[in-house]
């Protein structure tokens, strides 16, 4: 949730941002007035109990020919005291509905509108040319021996896969790539859960308008995550957090679920949209006002990589409207697809400032310099990509050789086992039986 302070202080704000991101500014008044029901009413509640806590003590020292009457009143009393605890629970439930109704109030600088609205920030890197027809990922990944889709629809159905080979290879080497990169800056590795209790989902924001999108299992009531963001937002729940020596920064390995509601008949070719990959995902807990500056330190990690690895890329700004409902800010970058002509996202970086927090009781206590301890506050929270299997499709593609074969980044081939060019199965039987393929 937003901060109570913020929306109570400066609805204004919180109304410019609804409006940005093409929600209705009346959300803000119907959660003003909601939020002042709710205070009523609880006052009310806690007025009345303490007229009852007092009169019981009353009735307790009453001559016991004046009880009776007495009795009768506190039994009223506590008639009034039900009905009034009832009316509270009931203006909390309110309140918690429209309060869930404004989203992250978004950061100063944020682009208005849609999906098609955002603001591209830079490109880096020269768009590949060929002098030969490039292919597709999916054709590539076939030749290499390296994606198997028709097998992974025959056991799972559409949007499943086998990577098997040197595609099973290559995942792992970029996987283990990443995960080094993010060892040597401070990040704690994790394996984190997959399932995840409803509570969980639902502080971290992905319980709102795109619930559809995730997997529920009924019987167990428990939720697949689609990013390891979930579980990692969940590990301090309830918690005070100490960040004397700097932020908290976690990387979580995790294979992630998504049914990709509402995009059927989009990218239905290859691994570009699928319901299941894995993925190296960053975490970080940090002050509020350390949030903006580690956000630009994720995108650097996750440019570094990229050019690391060969692709030429974009990074955008995204606007409200696509930032979804926690975060504040968020920077995508678009990796070019030769065969597609286009630039598409391999990452997403979050700012989702103290919203997920709040949600999830964590917090942390401010260094001060008075002998009293300061008061605990939210912390914020941010995560992006840093890693995963939709890079498998920018890398085949972009690297590509007139004869199917592959060229492998230098940065890649120590955890290839020295693996130079990956060749269509056929090539060689030396050469395939290095690349681990049948």
């Amino acid at each position: 949730m937003i901060d109570l302070a913020l929306l109570r202080d400066e609805p204004e704000l919180v109304r410019r941002s609804q409006i940005a991101r093409g929600n209705a500014p009346d959300t803000v008044d119907a959660a003003i007035e909601a939020d002042r029901s709710r205070r009523d009413a609880l006052n009310a509640f806690e007025t009345l109990r303490a007229e009852q806590n007092a009169f019981g003590k009353t009735v307790a020292k009453a001559p016991k020919d004046e009880k009776a009457a007495l009795v009768a009143q506190a039994k009223e009393l506590a008639d009034r005291v039900k009905a009034a605890q009832q009316a509270a629970n009931e203006a909390a439930d309110a309140a918690a509905a429209a309060l869930e109704r404004i989203e992250n109030v978004i950061i100063d600088g944020v682009p208005a509108g849609g999906e098609e609205d955002f603001v591209e920030l830079r490109r880096v890197g020269d768009v590949p040319t060929y002098d030969f027809e490039p292919r597709d990922h999916l054709e590539l990944g076939e030749m290499l021996g390296a994606i198997d889709m028709e097998r992974g629809v025959k056991v799972s159905g559409s949007r499943f896969y086998f990577l098997k080979g040197v595609g099973a290879r290559l995942e792992i080497a970029l996987m283990n790539l990443a995960l080094d990169k993010a060892l040597a800056n401070g990040f704690t590795p994790m394996i984190v859960p997959t399932l995840v209790r409803p509570e969980i989902m639902q502080g971290t924001g992905f319980l709102g308008e795109h619930a559809d999108e995730v997997y529920h299992l009924d019987k167990e009531d428990l939720f697949l995550v689609g990013t390891s963001e979930v579980p990692l937002a969940g590990y301090h729940k309830d918690e005070i957090l100490d960040l004397s020596q700097g932020p908290h920064r976690y990387a979580g390995w995790s294979t992630c679920y998504r049914s990709e509601a509402g995009s059927y008949g989009k990218d239905t070719r290859g691994i570009i949209r699928v319901h299941q990959f894995n993925k190296l995902e960053m975490f970080v807990y940090t002050t509020p006002e350390a949030a903006e500056a580690e956000h630009d330190r994720l995108v650097a990690l996750q440019e570094e990589m990229l050019t690391a690895l060969g692709l030429a890329y974009r990074v955008i700004d995204v606007a409200a409207g696509d930032l979804g409902s926690s975060a504040a800010r968020k920077f995508d970058i678009e990796a070019w697809v030769p065969t597609q002509g286009a630039f598409r996202e391999l990452t997403s970086t979050s700012n989702c400032t103290t919203y997920q927090a709040r949600r999830l009781d964590i917090r942390y206590r401010p260094e001060s310099d008075d002998a009293a301890p300061a008061k605990t506050r939210s912390v914020a929270t941010l995560n992006g990509t840093l890693a995963t299997t939709r890079w498998i499709v920018a890398i085949l593609e972009t690297h590509q050789q007139a004869d199917g074969s592959v060229t492998v980044p230098e940065v890649l081939r120590p955890y290839l086992g020295g693996i130079d060019v990956l060749r269509p199965i056929g090539w060689s039987e030396q050469s395939t039986r290095a690349q681990g393929t049948e």
